[in-house]
């Protein structure tokens, strides 16, 4: 493949306060770097990069999901996000559903599922980003990333690292409407070639090109086919 996915950027009114929480609750380390707060994963724990923005007010396209291995497991998880600064939240879910919705240091919604879904089953503490988009969108991330595709079923879409770890999925219809920026976004750098060849190749998968990502740095700014925003860069990876 000729990019990576480096990181999950999302805007934060208060990046060190976000990546503290999270930070705390997937035992990985803040790092400061020059876009914001890095908390390394991996190749198969997706990177979250915290930087400064104003977050969304409505529902984000992408919100996180952390697993636990047991009832008691969830449970300790759950307190301990409650711990830090999580507040339980009310989306509708229904009382029999295994997981727990609660918002997260900044406000935004994340759910710790119950040890009973074999869907998340050894995909590490951050299981999922669940996306909201079609069908179409998860076809072209497999093949920008060159991730096999692990679920395709009534509209919904799943990929998935080929050495497994953190699934991306997303939802099928009804795909809600955008409206503005939604304050997360995929970060993609180059592993081989050079950046124009490998934005003409994502643009041939489906992406459009949105513009610059400041003067003299050698970032694209490229929108999927559903317009979700990402940013692939040509520098070192993180």
């Amino acid at each position: 493949m000729a990019c990576r996915l480096l990181a999950l950027r999302l805007d934060a009114r208060d990046p060190r306060r976000a990546a503290a929480f999270w930070g705390a609750l997937l035992d990985r380390a803040p790092v400061d770097d020059a876009s914001g707060v890095l908390l390394r994963g991996g190749d198969t724990q997706v990177s979250l990069r915290f930087v400064p923005g104003r977050p969304r007010t409505g529902p984000h396209r992408v919100h996180l999901h952390v697993t636990s291995s047991s009832p008691a497991d969830q449970e300790r998880t759950v307190e301990r996000a409650l711990r830090l600064g999580a507040t339980p939240l009310d989306v509708g879910q229904r009382p029999e559903e295994a997981h727990v919705v609660l918002a997260d240091a900044e406000g935004d919604e994340f759910c710790v599922t119950g040890p009973g879904s074999t869907f998340l089953a050894g995909c590490g503490p951050l299981g999922e980003l669940a996306c909201d988009g079609t069908r179409e969108v998860g076809l072209f991330w497999a093949s920008a990333l060159d991730w096999p595709l692990v679920w395709d079923e009534d509209g919904e879409t799943a990929v998935q690292h080929p050495r497994g770890g953190t699934k991306v999925a997303w939802g099928g219809p009804p795909v809600a409407m955008r409206s503005g920026p939604d304050g997360r976004r995929f970060e993609l750098g180059v592993t081989g070639g050079d950046l124009d060849a490998e934005v003409d190749r994502l643009v041939a998968l489906g992406a459009t090109v949105r513009d610059g990502d400041g003067a003299g740095e050698a970032v694209v700014v490229l929108v999927d086919p559903d317009g979700g925003e990402f940013s692939l860069a040509a520098g070192p990876a993180s």
